[in-house]
């Protein structure tokens, strides 16, 4: 499989997303250029927003700024990264 042929998605669960979110957003603007798509999940209503949330990320196959970029988002403490890579025939 080439390197083109992958499908790379983050997942990026952030704790007390208050207190972290500035340093999250400082490391997803440093690599915006290799994100297709970003998107924002937590539980909300019109009494409750919770303090947890999840970032969906839909990368570029670019496995060295994949990597150097999960190795920073998760020394950011409340932050955990996981992967799914999927390829297509």
């Amino acid at each position: 499989m080439n390197n083109q042929e992958k499908h790379v998605i983050l997942g990026v669960h952030v704790t007390d997303r208050i207190q972290h979110v500035g340093r999250v957003q400082e490391v997803l603007s440093q690599f915006g250029c290799y994100i297709k798509t970003r998107i924002g999940l937590h539980e909300a209503s019109k009494n409750f927003c919770s303090p947890n949330g999840v970032i969906l990320l839909e990368m570029l196959d670019d496995q060295s700024k994949i990597d150097e970029m999960t190795t920073m988002l998760n020394q950011i403490e409340g932050v955990e990264v996981q992967h799914m890579t999927f390829g297509h025939p």
